[in-house]
């Protein structure tokens, strides 16, 4: 089945994406559900984005249950409104995340308030609306995109480390309180990704030069790099995990 989707992607979707650089590629699929990457020139390209959008759905999603969902994370109503209207789920995988760095004596309340808004209160609420429907399911996976400064400081980072310390300390809290429900929740820390978000750190040469310095692999990570440990903790293979993080860091906190 992963070949013949690929197939159809690579037909009516790739020449498309193909002339911004970029492809759409098939990671897997489980349990009628598709798991896609988009590598190269696609990432954060709009015209990629429509294509990825109708395009994949045209060609994929007709034959399988498929929401897809423009929503600001921080609106909690608006939240507890689409899982109302589209729930009950099995995984959540909430990656949504923002950061503003910055010297900590200059740090803003506006900006505090922005970065936690996103990186904790929406985090801690989206698991919440999500554990409700998995509760009467019967059980299911909450995994959340945390960071390797989750367990680690970094310099001008005090508002995201605190934030991703955050999702660790309710994750594990969370854990227990929803083991009787066969509810689990685990975090994915990644090292620094090449993102639209982590742009402007890769543009600093002092920063980029720290940064290589402390993965010991040797090289800055991929989304591709992520999407294993996605994987894992949302299926049956990682059924005793939870309560607990995977780090992606290349090294990173290893000392």
């Amino acid at each position: 089945m992963r070949q013949k989707i690929q197939k159809l992607l690579d037909e009516q979707v790739n020449p498309s994406v193909a002339s911004h650089g970029g492809k759409i590629n098939v990671v897997d699929y489980v349990n009628r559900v598709v798991y896609i990457s988009m590598t190269g020139g696609c990432q954060g390209c709009a015209s990629s984005a429509a294509a990825l959008k109708g395009g994949v759905e045209q060609a994929i999603f007709g034959a399988f249950p498929k929401v897809r969902e423009v929503l600001d994370v921080t609106d909690h109503e608006a939240v507890r409104a689409v899982f109302a209207e589209h729930g009950p789920f099995h995984i959540l995988v909430n990656s949504a995340g923002i950061a503003r760095h910055g010297p900590t004596l200059e740090t803003t309340p506006e900006d505090f308030d922005a970065v936690v808004g996103v990186n904790f209160k929406a985090a801690y609420f989206m698991a919440q609306e999500a554990a409700k429907g998995m509760k009467e399911l019967g059980g299911g996976s909450i995994v959340q995109i945390s960071s390797q400064m989750a367990h680690v400081g970094g310099q001008e980072r005090a508002v995201y480390c605190g934030t991703k310390h955050g999702i660790e300390g309710f994750n594990k809290a969370m854990a227990i309180d929803l083991a009787p429900f066969s509810i689990r929740l685990n975090s994915v820390c990644p090292t620094f990704i090449r993102t639209p978000l982590t742009a402007p750190t890769f543009s600093d040469p002092e920063k980029v030069k720290w940064i290589e310095s402390k993965i010991k692999l040797g090289r800055i990570g991929e989304v591709e790099d992520i999407m294993g440990a996605v994987l894992f903790l949302a299926s049956d293979a990682s059924s005793l995990v939870t309560g607990t993080s995977i780090l992606v860091d290349g090294g990173w906190t290893a000392g």
